[in-house]
């Protein structure tokens, strides 16, 4: 059946009649649409990004005008040229341009009018030098078609790939064609009236005579590689701006896992599934503040992220420093592991160092957060237990976790509440601190205890309290 609605919808305007396959057109304005829906954070990187580029193509710039300078100071001028020699006032206003864009591009992001108009400086010096051969040597117009420096252009073109912005190298080539259609015009028009238009291609080489054809496919050969370079930086820029979302997304990634395992994650050869995992030796530290849901109670939302944010902060960066990795943070509480993420013959011996220097951490900070609006001293919490555990990704296929599983990590956070009973600030059990003192540990306990009963735990067992 004849729908109306649908002819309608099929004759409007940017519409296509080929279902699934949109036109270039709306690919490079959905490119448009997905930079700019981008996060700011990810904006800033890309652009981040091009400003390099365009300090790149500027140092390239000013070196290729350095070296055309004193190539040409060092080569005899070439017989024939009589006439007024425009090559070295173009060369010092080009080297002149290029210095400034140069010192602009490191004082502020340059502006895409000012990029536009080096193109066309970029062409126009081009131009200028290839028309100044017409001058130089006196002879016609036709004279300068058949100089072999219209293959700069594609210099020019090539330059503007660096960006990674395909309208950039479009409006190179654009210009380029259009300045050597310029050229070519101003030539052909009294050639015309002197019959100096020819077929024959051997006349054409030989003398000032042009060929319509030839100057054709230049201005062919300049159109293909824009399209070229367009089309394939098209291509590129999506990959671009893939990369630097996933770099961006990757160097979050960093701050909610261990870089370990952010690495692993990000660097894996096969797409992590849950149910995977192994077993390691791992000495799993727990971290607690005492009374905290009371007094969090109390308190503005802002106060009590502020003090969990200094002190969570503070107890990471002293597990970091003594070889171990937070797993997670449990509300106010802290899990740390020693030989989870990568293997360590110390892992016992390191996390019991790490607790002894905790009592000195909660000292240091209790004034601080006092001053943030923590109510009270810190009073806090710790107790180290080490075993065989699972380490491994948990999860749904929807969410996944990296995290660590069995008999030590549960006994770390019973003794950890032990620490009430006991009147410890740092708890550990016989077991584990055997196990460090064979890997090395040379810590004095304050004292032992034997045969207690911690709650949670099946029968007594011998606690060792480090402070």
């Amino acid at each position: 059946m004849d729908d109306p609605a649908s002819r309608d919808a099929l004759s409007a305007p940017g519409t296509t009649r080929h279902a699934g396959r949109p036109s270039w057109l709306s690919r490079l304005r959905r490119v448009a649409a997905d930079e700019r829906a981008m996060p700011a954070r990810v904006r800033a990187e890309l652009r981040a990004r091009e400003t390099s580029a365009e300090r790149l193509i500027g140092w390239i710039q000013l070196a290729l005008v350095v070296f055309f300078a004193v190539l040409y100071s060092l080569a005899p001028r070439a017989e024939g040229a009589a006439g007024f020699n425009f090559v070295p006032l173009a060369l010092a206003a080009y080297f002149l341009f290029t210095v400034l864009r140069v010192a602009l591009s490191y004082r502020t992001v340059l502006p895409g009018w000012y990029l536009v108009l080096s193109i066309v400086v970029d062409v126009a010096l081009l131009c200028g030098l290839i028309f100044s051969f017409h001058i130089q040597y006196a002879q016609p117009a036709t004279f300068y078609l058949k100089a072999p420096t219209v293959m700069y252009f594609f210099l020019f073109i090539a330059l503007r790939a660096l960006r990674f912005d395909p309208r950039f190298v479009l409006v190179t080539g654009l210009v380029a064609i259009a300045g050597w259609a310029a050229l070519v015009g101003y030539a052909i028009l009294p050639a015309l009236s002197e019959m100096r238009v020819t077929r024959n291609y051997v006349e054409y080489l030989t003398s000032n005579a042009i060929l319509l054809g030839a100057e054709l496919d230049k201005s062919i050969v300049l159109l293909g590689v824009t399209l070229l370079l367009t089309l394939a930086l098209y291509r590129g820029r999506q990959v671009l701006v893939a990369a630097v979302r996933e770099e961006a997304a990757a160097s979050d990634l960093k701050r909610f896992f261990a870089p370990e395992v952010a690495s692993s994650i990000t660097g894996a050869d096969e797409a992590l599934v849950a149910g995977r995992g192994e077993v390691r030796e791992v000495a799993v530290l727990m971290v607690d503040i005492r009374g905290f849901t009371r007094i969090a109670a109390s308190l503005p939302p802002e106060t009590v992220m502020a003090v969990l944010a200094r002190y969570q902060g503070a107890v990471t960066r002293l597990v970091e420093d003594g070889g171990g990795r937070v797993d997670k943070y449990l509300g106010d509480g802290v899990l740390a592991t020693f030989g989870a993420v990568t293997p360590s013959a110390t892992a016992s011996a390191s996390a019991l160092a790490v607790g002894e220097g905790l009592p000195a951490l909660f000292r240091a900070l209790a004034p601080e957060l006092q001053a943030l609006g923590w109510p009270e001293p810190l009073r806090a919490g710790a107790a180290i237990a080490a075993g065989p555990v699972t380490v491994g990704v948990v999860g749904g296929d929807e969410r996944l976790e990296f995290t660590v599983i069995g008999d030590a990590v549960n006994r770390a956070a019973k003794l950890e509440d032990a620490n009430k009973s006991v009147g410890s600030v740092v708890l550990t059990d016989a077991e584990t601190f055997a196990l460090a003192r064979s890997q090395g540990y040379a810590g004095t306990p304050r004292e032992t205890r034997g045969q207690v009963a911690v709650a949670g735990l099946d029968g007594l067992r011998d606690l060792v309290v480090l402070a």
